[in-house]
Parts: structure tokens; sequence; C-alpha cells
């Protein structure tokens, strides 16, 4: 790859939301030609694989206006100004589940969309739970569900979990347990 580096030339934020913003930038490439990019900029992201004692894994079955329906889903959510990934992890984990883990193995961190979004999502595996409750926020309409790991991974191979990075949680937490056996 040349080593060269991108020149931006201008960068113009054209929405800023509460979580991420829509910014357009006048750059020029490594290899010179000039062009325009639109990103969304990102905060960044986490997502957790609960996994229970009994080799269950606790989802949410979450409403999502952009796809119109509800999708099985881990635990996730977008990091506040100043969090680190793994105080965003434990915050989601119990906003969501009303769970608290003792437990977080850090299994991956992924650039979930790179061709148009600087978002980075860390994904955790967490173990040992005791109960705490739920505090969801205005906009989140999801419930708590527990299925075996087993069963997880037969609903992404026919196609009933659809969620991306689900798909790619779940896969790296059995890559991680593979290992240890």
């Amino acid at each position: 790859m040349d080593k060269k580096k991108t020149k931006i030339h201008k960068t113009e934020t054209l929405y800023k939301g509460k979580l991420f913003s829509f910014v357009t930038e006048d750059i020029t490439l490594p290899n010179g030609n000039r062009t325009e990019m639109a990103m969304v900029h990102h905060p960044g992201s986490t997502a957790i694989v609960p996994l229970l004692d009994d080799g269950k894994i606790v989802m949410v079955n979450q409403y999502r206006h952009s796809v119109r329906h509800c999708l099985l889903e881990i635990p996730a959510g977008t990091m506040e100004s100043g969090e680190s990934p793994i105080e965003c992890a434990k915050r989601e984990l119990e906003e969501e589940t009303g769970l608290v883990a003792e437990e977080f193995i850090e299994l991956a961190g992924v650039y979930i969309i790179p061709a148009y979004s600087n978002e980075k999502i860390y994904v955790y595996l967490a173990k040992g739970f005791s109960l705490s409750r739920q505090n969801l926020d205005q906009d989140e309409i999801l419930h708590v569900v527990k299925h075996p790991f087993e069963d997880v991974i037969e609903m992404i191979n026919q196609g009933f979990i659809v969620d991306a990075l689900t798909v790619l949680s779940i896969h790296q937490a059995y890559m991680y347990i593979k290992k240890r056996r």
C-alpha cells in the first residue's frame, strides 16, 4: 500500500445528533485522486454476549424502527462521552437486561461498516451474574429472552437472527469457547 497520506481539504458537518454525526470531506486520496466522502462519525460502542452457567445466552428482542420490526440481538450500545469500552459494556448490560456480570472478556474490536462509518465496536463475553434492574432508554422497546447457545447458532444458520453485530459476536464467543475446550 502507498505510504502517502490522505489530505483533507475541508470537512463539513451536515448533521449532529445525540449519538453520531454525518459529515462530508473533500479529500485527496493517497493515489492522488480528489473526491468527496460522506461518513458517519460515531463515538464507538460495545456488544455483550452474556453466557449463563447453564449455557444459555441472554438476548433481547428489540424493536428497530429502521427495519420496522423486532430483531433478536445481544445487548449492545453506544459509548457515552468519556466512557471506556468496558464501562459502556457494563452499563449497557445492566440497563438492557437487569444483569451485572462479574467477568468481562474482550473478544474483538471491529469496525462494523468502515465503508461509511468510523464506529468501532468492542465485543465482550460476560459471565457470573447477579440481578439488578433494567433501566431502558425512552426509545428502547425490548424484552429479555434466554436461548441455549446451540439454538442461537442454529437460529443464525437458519437466517432467523439477521443482526450482523449479533452474528459476529456469537461467532467470536463460539471461537473463544472452542479454543478453551
